[in-house]
């Protein structure tokens, strides 16, 4: 499983015009799911998310969560983060999970996320989305649950 994170002052994303998501102060996490993950690598990701630690505390240290701060999170799908690269210049994408499996892993995530206390907004699954975001930093985070300790 793999995420992008961006810390956001603000987002929202869009299908067919519609805002169909929107936060205020938080993160922005687009989730790709790959074929071989299950619910070890679920669990990994929400929390590792949830519990990431960079909003910046009285000190000016990155040392807050997203609960710390009344953070929410904004997750969309985007299997494009399992694009393999490394040959050609098209990218494979032979590691993403199946859009069914996809799909109800990736509501489990945004379950685990609401289930921690965060509020949380979503795009939606399989469809064409625009995403605007503010950066706030920048912070930009990537996480794979392969490289777990």
């Amino acid at each position: 499983m793999r995420a992008c994170v961006q810390r956001v002052s603000s987002a929202r994303v869009r299908v067919e015009g519609e805002i169909v998501g929107e936060i205020g102060r938080g993160f922005v996490a687009l989730l790709g799911i790959a074929l071989d993950d299950g619910p070890a690598e679920l669990r990994w990701m929400a929390d590792k998310v949830v519990g990431l630690r960079v909003f910046e505390d009285g000190e000016g240290k990155m040392n807050l969560a997203l609960a710390d701060v009344g953070g929410e999170l904004l997750v969309v799908s985007q299997f494009t983060l399992l694009g393999d690269c490394r040959k050609g210049r098209r990218p494979s994408f032979i590691n993403a999970a199946t859009p069914e499996i996809a799909e109800r892993m990736y509501d489990e995530f945004v379950a685990a996320a609401r289930a921690a206390g965060i509020r949380v907004a979503t795009g939606r699954f399989r469809t064409h989305m625009e995403v605007e975001l503010v950066n706030d930093g920048p912070v930009t985070l990537l996480l794979d649950s392969s490289d777990k300790a």
